[in-house]
C-alpha cells in the first residue's frame, strides 16, 4: 500500500485560492477552492492531482515543514 501525502493549508486572509492541477501530458487546472482568513483545508496528492497552486497569505504545513505564502494584494 503506498502512502498518500497530505497538506495542510490555513488561510491568513480572506479569499486564498487553492487550485489543484491535473497529472498527464496537458497539465490543466481541474478543482478550485476559496478559503477565508483562519479556514483551513486539508487536501492530498492522488493519481489525479499532481501539484496545487496557493494564492494569498497562507501557512502550508507538509511533511517538509511549514511554508508561508505571500499576500496578493
Amino acid at each position: 500500500m503506498s502512502q498518500t501525502e497530505y497538506i495542510v493549508i490555513r488561510a491568513q486572509e480572506d479569499g486564498v485560492n487553492v487550485i489543484g492541477l491535473t497529472r498527464g501530458n496537458n497539465t490543466k487546472f481541474h478543482h478550485t477552492e476559496k478559503l477565508d482568513d483562519g479556514e483551513v483545508m486539508i487536501a492530498q496528492f492522488t493519481e489525479h492531482t499532481s501539484a496545487m497552486k496557493i494564492r494569498g497569505k497562507a501557512e502550508i504545513h507538509t511533511a517538509h515543514g511549514v511554508i508561508e505564502s505571500e499576500s496578493k494584494k
